[in-house]
């Protein structure tokens, strides 16, 4: 028994294009050719394209399938590297629907963690605070930005807040140091001392080393604050 390529496409349950891809790439062999010159194919190529469409259903790809040969009826190895493989996603998955589900029910913002952005949800950041917190994420360890955040659960808009977010750019000496000592004296600079007796702590474990933490939040300050502003910042850390 013989059959033309269209035929032997049926069979296997594929397509004309998928028959000469396998051809192209080395995963079956070329079949004789009829004395009209049309292929002829066999059974041997019938199983074959049935084990290639197999292992492609079970999510190897065709180079996998390429380095497996043409005898290994049981790949073992790659079949558990690709169990390995499908737990993670799996896993991945399963912790992204975990954090829409939260999202959802919280309707919480989506730029920060779900867990960070329900803790802070009725902080009064602002624009620029805010844009820094979510950077922050993005640096900090989950532990420490969890403890950043439990720091934000009742920050308000002090009267120096309103002062340090309304500072204008050429603000005198006198008007920079005395929005300094107010901020020092918030509440919220009191919980900020207690979670980071050592303000280095917020960078010790950050997962892109210190140095980098470093830099991109003095990349961000700069970019957010106005220089009184950032005036003001390092007065209140002397």
């Amino acid at each position: 028994m013989a059959w033309s390529t269209s035929q032997l496409a049926d069979l296997a349950g594929t397509t004309l294009r998928t028959i000469r891809h396998y051809h192209d790439v080395g995963l079956l062999a070329e079949p004789e050719r009829r004395a009209n010159g049309y292929k002829s194919y066999g059974v041997p190529h019938l199983v074959r394209v049935l084990r290639i469409k197999r292992l492609t259903d079970l999510g190897l790809s065709l180079t996998q399938i390429a380095d497996l040969g043409d005898g290994d009826e049981h790949p073992r190895e790659a079949l558990r590297e690709l169990d390995t493989e499908l737990a993670a996603q799996i896993e991945r998955l399963q912790r992204i629907r975990a954090e829409l589900a939260l999202v959802l029910r919280q309707e919480v913002p989506t730029d920060l963690p779900p867990d960070v952005a329900v803790m802070i949800e009725n902080a009064k950041l602002s624009p620029q605070d805010r844009s820094f917190t979510v950077v922050l994420a993005q640096l900090l360890s989950p532990e420490t930005l969890a403890r950043y955040a439990g720091t934000l659960k009742d920050y308000a808009r002090d009267p120096a807040v309103i002062a340090f977010d309304t500072l204008p750019e050429d603000a005198d000496d006198a008007t920079r140091q005395a929005v300094a000592d107010a901020m020092r004296e918030m509440p919220y600079m009191a919980q900020m001392r207690a979670a980071f007796p050592d303000p280095a702590g917020l960078w010790n474990d950050a997962p892109r080393g210190v140095e980098h933490a470093r830099r991109t939040v003095v990349k961000v300050m700069v970019e957010l604050y106005n220089k009184a502003q950032l005036d003001v910042l390092v007065r209140m850390s002397s």
